[in-house]
């Protein structure tokens, strides 16, 4: 429809609708992608999970929403108040005329949002108590078997393997490999916990890397760790880093060492000192029993002075004292040597069934390259898939030419 204008000429009349989407069509062009910065107002979060709230400045503000889609990759959860620069699209909400920020991205404009994420979460975790020193378990003096969550290569395995070998020469370690950084670390973290905890002999877990930056470790900052930790089944040592490093994951840990060396040297104790210890009490075990013996004598020899003619009576009960000595001996001698011979019995059952004794009689341990699952049969391959080979010392990387099943 046209009216008349000035001149006689018409001009078009335009709908409510027409004006508005035109309106947002412009904006849409001219504000596809902008950065805005102000502090948040209003913020709310209704059961859809979208994110409503204004940002403003001094003198202005304007209405923002982010979609939950957006939402899901977002570090922290804003607040009122808070100063953030907001990334989007400024366009018209059709239907009621109003001027919206679109926003794709968010972030903090002072402090950084990893670490805003990380203040939330431990505030959140600490008022549930998952820090409590209550809630820590003491570690088990003498484990049956150790498990280890970390990655297959790097120095935190070896250092933690090397230690647990050298204190305790026949302990079981259960070594279950994960990814340490990245997207998905987390998720590997808290499957090899619950698997670990699937195995009965498992006592104690050691979890752990080397160091890193905050991006690096933040695997241990994740809330489903944590609460991985705070539920495991058995005590859990967080070796994650080195002295300087600090992630969630240390404080709802039982325990925290500063290294993975120093994590695995809590976890088993040192049998070359329990063996120079029992060595040591053995020998006091001797002089203990010969003095008590020579005391006995001199007290006999004192007591045969007093009596008339006892002579051939003190005789025969040095003769019994003697042979009751001799036994006695001979008697503690034998236990001594039974305990050792039990120990090395159970030390080598242990050894047995440890993993790296099957790598060492020469087998090889494959996996698909793709996923890192262990191969069992070879109609789980096809030609050309790549494999990596473990061995007792490194691995090597192949390629199946042909299956036969």
């Amino acid at each position: 429809m046209h009216d008349p204008g000035a001149g006689g000429e018409r001009v078009p009349v335009l709908s409510v609708s027409e004006l508005n989407r035109r309106l947002r069509c412009s904006l849409e062009s001219e504000f596809a992608d902008v950065w805005v910065w102000g502090e948040v107002s209003n913020f709310r979060m209704p059961p859809s999970g979208h994110f409503y709230f204004s940002l403003k400045d001094g003198r202005s503000q304007i209405a923002a929403v982010m979609f939950r889609s957006a939402t899901r990759a977002l570090p922290f959860r804003p607040r009122d108040g808070l100063e953030l620069i907001a990334r989007g699209r400024v366009s018209l909400y059709d239907v009621r005329g109003d001027l919206q920020l679109y926003v794709d991205w968010l972030e903090p404009r002072g402090l950084g949002g990893i670490q805003l994420a990380l203040e939330q979460l431990k505030r959140r975790l600490s008022a549930e108590g998952l820090f409590e020193v209550s809630r820590k378990r003491e570690l088990p003096a003498w484990p049956r078997a150790v498990g280890v969550v970390t990655a297959l290569t790097g120095a935190a395995v070896h250092d933690i393997v090397t230690t647990l070998r050298g204190r305790m020469r026949n302990v079981r370690i259960v070594v279950r490999p994960v990814r340490v950084q990245g997207q998905q670390a987390g998720a590997d973290i808290v499957a090899a916990l619950v698997d670990l905890n699937a195995v009965p002999e498992v006592d104690v877990i050691i979890v752990g890397r080397g160091g890193g930056s905050m991006e690096d470790l933040w695997a241990f900052n994740e809330e489903a760790v944590v609460r991985a930790i705070a539920t495991s089944r058995v005590p859990v040592v967080s070796a994650v880093g080195h002295e300087i490093d600090f992630t969630l994951a240390d404080l709802v840990a039982d325990q925290r060492a500063a290294t993975p060396t120093a994590a695995a040297a809590l976890v088993v104790p040192d049998c070359s000192q329990l063996a120079q210890r029992l060595a040591a009490t053995q020998v006091g075990l001797v002089v203990a029993f010969e003095r008590r013996l020579r005391d006995w004598r001199e007290r006999v020899a004192a007591l045969a002075r007093h009596v008339r003619d006892p002579r051939q009576s003190v005789r025969a009960q040095r003769l019994r004292l003697d042979e009751l000595s001799e036994r006695c001996r001979r008697a503690l001698e034998g236990m001594l040597r039974l305990s050792r011979e039990r120990h090395r019995g159970a030390a080598e059952r242990l050894h047995a069934l440890s993993p790296l004794a099957v790598l060492d009689r020469g087998y090889a341990i494959a996996r698909r390259v793709e996923d890192g699952a262990v191969v069992r049969a070879a109609g789980d391959l096809s030609p050309e898939q790549a494999l990596r080979l473990v061995f007792r010392r490194g691995w090597a990387r192949v390629r199946v030419e042909e299956t036969y099943d």
